[in-house]
């Protein structure tokens, strides 16, 4: 069994609970959160909880850091010391390649491995792009996310101050453009002017058409659903005009938590470093025999 701890516990944190106790080769040794208690939160009874992962009764061998993504270095540099494997969901595609020259000296310093960008996109996404371009080494391919939530752009917003909640919508445009769609319920006193400039501002919406709308209750416009459409039309050798769909339609915290959870269970097949989803051998995130997988699968 593989030891795992969970270090975050919001929307991916719970979802990461419950991937980790459907699979039937990880065992939960403890919740990381900010209140070191699971009191009030049914489904951490019997599971220790601790505000440092130090404080776990046990060590675990995997942390899966459910954390918001501008946390994601500090928290992976501390656990990785530790020698601690580290699986995230890290989303902000610009800064992957610093990322990663960093998490890889320290998960070498610390004999540990780290995932990097281990949600579906960055992620899975990444790996489907990946294939594609193998199929087709010339062309054009297009991300098209939504219509959805998206989780990173949404933790952004109720970061800002005066907000006390947010969900950002993704809406696709074609041609991987995008619209974000920002719902915000403001604190009281706070400027709707002054919070609408610092969302445009950020760089989670600097570089997209952004929509800003303030509403009473952001509750009432939740929808953990999202969705993306990948497309590639290229060359194949010297034959042009290939073209490649991939589609689906999700719950957004559910598949990036599932995700982290198979991410965990290759982090611990590999060498001490830093890895994204397109450097793993896909047979490494299931679980079993793996020569049962080439003869289900290949």
């Amino acid at each position: 069994m593989i030891k795992a701890a969970i270090v975050g516990y919001g929307n991916i944190g719970r979802a990461a609970l419950e991937a980790l106790c459907s699979a039937g080769d990880f065992s939960v040794c403890g919740v990381v959160r900010r209140s070191g208690s699971g009191e009030g939160v049914p489904e951490l009874q019997g599971i220790p909880v601790a505000r440092r992962i130090e404080d776990l009764p046990q060590k675990p061998e995997v942390a899966l850091l459910c954390t918001p993504t501008r946390s994601v270095r500090e928290t992976a540099e501390a656990v990785l010391k530790l020698g601690i494997s580290t699986v995230d969901s890290f989303d902000i595609h610009s800064q992957i390649p610093q990322m990663h020259a960093a998490l890889d000296a320290a998960a070498k310093a610390g004999g540990a491995a780290a995932i990097l960008s281990a949600g579906w996109d960055p992620g899975s996404d990444s790996v489907v792009r990946t294939l594609l371009e193998a199929c087709a080494p010339r062309g054009l391919t297009y991300t098209n996310f939504g219509p959805g939530m998206s989780m990173g752009h949404s933790v952004a917003i109720r970061a800002i101050e005066g907000v006390a909640d947010a969900i950002s919508i993704t809406i696709p445009a074609g041609a991987g453009l995008h619209k974000r769609m920002c719902y915000v319920q403001l604190k009281e006193g706070y400027d709707p002017a002054v919070v609408k400039r610092k969302i445009k501002e950020d760089d989670y919406f600097a570089h997209d058409e952004t929509h800003v709308k303030f509403v009473p209750d952001v509750s009432l416009v939740r929808d953990m659903g999202h969705g993306v459409h990948i497309e590639r039309k290229g060359v194949s050798g010297q034959t042009h005009s290939q073209r490649f769909s991939f589609d689906m339609q999700i719950n957004n915290p559910a598949l990036t938590a599932q995700i982290m959870v198979s991410a965990a269970r290759a982090a611990l097949r590999q060498q001490p470093g830093c890895y994204t989803l397109i450097e793993l051998p896909p047979v490494d995130l299931l679980p079993g025999d793996r020569a049962g997988h080439i003869a289900r699968l290949v």
